[in-house]
């Protein structure tokens, strides 16, 4: 058996298992899959490079992947083999991460800077390579070193083998990518915000696809404008790569249909907005049937989804929908800019509206079809129940403090501030190094419970503990994590990731969750399926997977301050018995810490 035939065994052994055989064979019959399956290479080569970029009547230098902002969109198809070469043309190190591809076996490509890999160093390259295996639609790729996803991102697009299991015939599909502007250094926001303990400098702006739009300085010229024709229907692939901000989003007198979160397709619903919270993707579909004024223009807009009393970037971002063959069809930027922003005007909800985000977040369900099963686990090996939690420490003697009443803000999971090491964890892990680098005796429950959600905010002591710990399990565990917010500080929601490993959002509640009576609740039938779960402010999320890929994962909030505060922990999966079950060996140009 050529090694070329057990690859094809291989995957057709994994398709079989994930679609079903019946399935498969109806792929191999209409040509969706060849009955001699060949697996395509597809090269990308990243430069990550500054470039002088304006926005907001400011010019500073940007981090930038080949000089684009937003980045370069990725787009292979479902099955292929992926080869991205990044080299570093900056001073300083940095890492990608392609955030909700699962890396299946193949951790060394998955990115956190010191978690899975030891970052690129100044003048040094690094070839990124995994498989796409049984995902399709819209991620996204992102730095995963400090702060510079700020600017260094772009979309990751998975197009399927089968035909979209909804009906709507698509005209065009564009990808709306949600971001933040600082006219400042973002590196330095966040080095002082390391510093002194306090919360970092708001950005100025929001942006889609990079550009603010008419309601910032300077900006008509920098809008998004996208062109439409009457009577057809479009594919908004819609990525939150904002660092610390959930947004809403909503198209003025346009309906919008859900069909995809986090690249896993939904049952179908229409809303007036969306919430999408910072590492989530969201499709929806959105049909052109609505008359236009005399701008022949609808305004698209986003603004923030607030849970904090800290302080945020309270301004909005817009574009426009252009309709084709109107009289304004060629004027470069549509009149319609607007001095004021009425957001009830435009469908967006108010900024506090957490009972429109529940209701939303309550219609997500997966499509649980014989071609796309919901295999949520039924039962459970592992229950661990995490607090989540910002922390105000004490400020040490002799020092400068910035934080609440002349502290540090730190957070933590179950009271652990995470630290990264000096080598990256799956190094350590794979080579079986005992360097007191991480250990794995995360607590699975909180040490002393008390009312997470009812607690006074400022009143309690806040300090947190220090350290590497994470959880490991054997593969196959059905694991269940619990997310659990608490008051400290202030409630708020936390959008939480977890690398390697999609998951099903069992249950969602607020308050505190109640072991005795939630789990009775749960949806066990059809829960969405994500890689990023919003915890609800004041509340607590129950998420269930099968942990059946080895390696380390990352687990952290995807409020980049909240990760900076130590936000974070990890999951190490260990090897299973089969040697298809087995982390895959570290490629030969893995940098080295």
């Amino acid at each position: 058996v050529t090694a070329k035939a057990a690859l094809e065994v291989l995957v057709m052994e994994g398709l079989i298992q994930h679609y079903g055989l019946f399935v498969v064979m109806l792929m191999i019959l209409a040509g969706a899959l060849p009955s001699g399956f060949s697996q395509t290479t597809r090269r990308f080569q990243f430069n990550v490079e500054w470039k002088n970029v304006t926005r907001l009547c400011s010019t500073k230098p940007l981090l930038t992947v080949n000089g684009e902002y937003p980045g370069p969109t990725i787009a292979v198809h479902e099955g292929d083999h992926v080869e991205i070469k990044v080299t570093n043309h900056i001073a300083d190190n940095t890492t990608i991460h392609w955030h909700g591809i699962r890396q299946l076996r193949t951790g060394w490509a998955d990115g956190p800077a010191y978690i899975t890999q030891c970052p690129i160093r100044g003048g040094k390259y690094y070839t990124y390579k995994f498989t796409v295996q049984h995902q399709r639609g819209t991620l996204w790729w992102h730095a995963h070193y400090a702060w510079q996803r700020a600017s260094v991102y772009g979309a990751f697009i998975i197009h399927p083998r089968m035909p979209f299991p909804f009906s709507a015939p698509i005209q065009d599909e564009f990808p709306i990518i949600f971001g933040e502007w600082w006219n400042g250094d973002v590196d330095e926001v966040e080095k002082e915000m390391v510093k002194y303990g306090g919360g970092p400098n708001i950005s100025d702006a929001y942006t889609i696809n990079g550009l603010p739009g008419p309601f910032y300085p300077c900006s008509k010229k920098d809008t998004f404008i996208k062109t439409v024709e009457h009577g057809k229907t479009y594919l908004l692939r819609i990525i939150n790569a904002a660092l610390n901000d959930e947004l809403f989003f909503a198209v003025a007198n346009h309906t919008l249909t859900v069909v995809e979160i986090d690249a896993v397709y939904t049952k179908p619903f229409t809303a007036t907005a969306i919430m999408v919270a910072p590492g989530q993707t969201i499709n929806v579909l959105l049909t052109a049937n609505q008359v236009p004024d005399s701008s022949g223009t609808f305004l698209m807009a986003a603004w923030p989804y607030l849970t904090s009393v800290f302080p945020f970037d309270n301004s909005t971002t817009a574009g426009f929908l252009r309709y084709k063959n109107t009289v304004t069809e060629n004027i470069k930027h549509p009149q319609k800019m607007l001095s004021t922003f009425e957001p009830n005007k435009y469908n967006l909800p108010k900024m506090e509206d957490t009972k429109f985000v529940t209701k939303f977040s309550d219609k997500l369900r997966s499509l649980a079809s014989p071609q796309y099963p919901c295999t949520v686990p039924k039962t459970i090996d592992k229950r661990v129940v995490t607090v989540v939690s910002l922390n105000l420490q004490d400020c040490p003697a002799n020092k400068t403090c910035k934080g609440y009443e002349d502290k540090r803000f730190f957070a933590s999971m179950n009271n652990q501030s995470f630290v990264r090491p000096s080598l990256s964890i799956l190094e350590s892990h794979y080579n079986k190094l005992r360097n007191n680098e991480y250990s794995t005796d995360f607590p699975e429950k909180p040490l002393k419970p008390f009312d997470y959600t009812g607690v006074d905010p400022v009143s309690e002591n806040m300090n947190t503990q220090f350290g590497t710990k994470i959880l490991e399990v054997p593969f196959g565990t059905n694991l269940e994590i619990v997310l659990q917010g608490t008051s400290f500080l202030n409630v708020e929601n936390h959008p939480i990731h977890v690398h390697g490993h999609n998951f099903f959002i069992v249950g969602r509640g607020f308050g505190n969750f109640n072991v005795a009576k939630d789990p009775a609740k749960y949806n066990l039938i059809d829960p969405p399926e994500r890689n990023t779960v919003a915890v609800p402010t004041g509340g607590w999320a129950a998420i269930r997977f099968k942990a059946d890929n080895p390696g380390v994962w990352f687990i952290h909030c995807h409020l980049e301050e909240h990760t900076s505060w130590g936000l974070a922990s990890g999951l190490i999966v260990q090897n299973g018995p089969r040697a298809s079950q087995c982390v895959l060996p570290p490629p030969k140009d893995l940098p080295s810490c």
